[in-house]
C-alpha cells in the first residue's frame, strides 16, 4: 500500500526512542558558536553558560533531530529554541525515569512551579529554567516588553504529559491529534513568539507540522511502550520504572477498524493481526498535515489565502494585534522569515517515507536509527523554502 507518492517525522515514547539513534560523533554544526542570551539577574554569566551547555547535551543525547535542525534557528532565537526543546525532553522522560505514577506527577508539577518562577525573572538553579530565564529577557529587551512567553502554552505542554504517566489509550484518532496539537504544535509557537512573530498563517502553518510530528512521534515510540523492559534491557541499563505495563498506544476506533487486539501484538509483535493496516491509517492522517502545510505554501506563492481557517485562531494567546514590527510584511514572508522554525517537518517527512519503505513495519531496527540525509535535505529544504 502507497502512502506518499503523491506527497509534495516526544511523548515520552519520541525522546526514549531517541536515546537509541546512531549519532555521529561530529555533527555538520557541532563547531558553530551559538548566540547566548544576556544573563538574568541573580545568574552568572557563566551559570547562563553552563545551562546552555547542559541543554545543547541532553538535545545531542536525547533528541538528535532538534540537535542538527538547531542551526536554521534564527540566532537571537536560538537560547530560547534549545532550553524549550531541552524542556520537551525533560518532560518526556519523566515516565521512565520515575518509579511510581505518584512520583511523575510529583516532577510535572515541579516543573508547573519552575515555570511560573522562571517567567517571573525567579528561576530555580535548575539549568533549562535558567537558560529559558535569561532568554525571556533577552526576549523582553529586544522587543521592548511587547513580546513574551505564553505560561498557558508552557503549562499546556507540561499537562499534556500525564497521559503518558500511565499509558491511557488514545479513544480516537482525534485524540491523538489533540495531544500533538498540545505538545508538538506548541513547541513551534512557543519558539515563534520567541523571534518574536505573531502571526495567523506562521502559528496556522506550524500547528499542522506540530501535529504530524506528534503522530508520527506517538508512532515512533509504539515499541518503546509496548515493550519497555526489553528496550531498556537493550540499551544495557536497569529497567526503570517499576514493573510498569506495556501498552500498545494505538488510537483504539483504528484498533478496532483495523482488528488489531493488543495481546496479539505483545505476542506476535509485528505480525499481529491488522497492525500494519492500523499504523497506515496513522501515518496518513500525520502525512495528510504535511500534504496541507504544502499546499499552503504553494497558495500563498501563487498570491492567494491559505486556502482555510485556522482552527485556533481567536483563542487566548492566538491573538495576532501584538506589534512585534511584522505588521508590514506578508504572509509568505511572515513564514519566510520563520522558515527555520517549520524544519521539524523535514525530520518527520524522513521519518514517515522510512516508515513506508518498510511497508508500515512499525517494529523495524531501521526506524530506531537517525537519519544520515536530515542535515542534507533540511539544508536544501530550508534553502528553497519548500518541504
Amino acid at each position: 500500500m502507497s502512502l506518499f507518492k503523491d506527497a509534495l517525522r516526544p511523548c515520552r515514547s519520541s525522546c526514549q526512542m531517541r536515546n537509541l539513534y546512531i549519532v555521529p560523533k561530529k555533527p555538520f554544526h557541532q563547531t558553530r558558536e551559538l548566540s547566548t542570551s544576556p544573563p538574568i539577574a541573580g545568574a552568572a554569566e557563566e551559570e547562563v553558560q553552563a545551562a546552555h551547555r547542559y541543554c545543547l547535551n541532553l538535545l545531542e543525547k536525547y533528541d538528535r533531530p532538534s540537535y542538527t535542525l538547531s542551526t536554521f534557528i534564527p540566532r537571537q532565537t536560538q537560547p530560547a529554541y534549545i532550553a524549550l526543546r531541552a524542556l520537551n525532553s525533560t518532560l518526556s522522560l519523566i515516565p521512565d525515569t520515575t518509579s511510581s505514577h505518584t512520583i511523575g506527577l510529583m516532577r510535572l508539577q515541579f516543573w508547573r512551579e519552575a515555570i511560573a518562577k522562571t517567567l517571573a525573572g525567579t528561576p530555580p538553579k535548575e539549568p533549562i529554567a535558567i537558560l529559558l530565564a535569561s532568554a525571556i529577557e533577552d526576549l523582553h529587551h529586544r522587543s521592548d516588553g511587547k513580546a513574551k512567553l505564553s505560561k498557558n502554552w508552557l503549562n499546556r505542554m507540561v499537562n499534556a504529559r500525564e497521559q503518558t504517566l500511565t499509558n491511557d489509550p488514545y479513544p480516537n484518532l482525534e485524540a491523538v491529534e489533540s495531544y500533538a496539537e498540545n505538545t508538538y504544535s506548541t513547541l513551534l509557537y512557543l519558539t515563534l513568539s520567541t523571534m518574536p512573530m505573531a502571526s495567523v498563517t506562521a502559528d496556522h502553518v506550524a500547528s499542522h507540522i506540530g501535529k504530524a510530528a506528534g503522530i508520527a512521534a506517538v508512532l515512533r515510540g509504539l515499541p518503546i511502550v509496548a515493550f519497555p523492559q526489553q528496550v531498556q534491557q537493550a540499551q544495557g541499563g536497569p529497567v526503570q520504572g517499576g514493573s510498569r505495563q506495556g501498552a500498545v498506544m494505538l488510537p483504539l476506533d483504528v484498533m478496532a477498524q483495523a482488528g488489531v487486539k493488543e495481546e496479539e501484538v505483545f505476542r506476535r509483535g509485528a505480525e499481529a493481526e491488522g497492525l500494519r493496516d492500523a499504523v497506515f491509517t496513522v501515518a496518513t492522517r500525520a502525512s495528510d498535515h504535511l500534504i496541507t502545510v504544502q499546499q499552503m505554501l504553494s497558495n500563498l506563492r501563487a498570491g492567494s489565502d491559505v486556502g482555510h481557517d485556522f482552527e485556533h485562531e481567536g483563542e487566548e494567546d492566538h491573538q495576532y494585534a501584538v506589534g512585534d514590527g511584522s505588521q508590514h510584511e506578508s504572509p509568505l514572508d511572515e513564514v519566510n522569515r520563520a522558515f527555520g522554525v517549520f524544519m521539524p517537518a523535514v525530520a518527520t517527512r524522513l521519518w514517515l517515507d522510512k516508515l513506508e519503505s518498510v511497508d508500515f513495519d512499525i517494529f523495524r531496527p531501521e526506524l530506531l536509527r537517525s537519519d544520515w540525509k536530515l542535515p542534507w535535505k533540511a539544508y536544501m529544504a530550508f534553502r528553497r523554502k519548500s518541504f
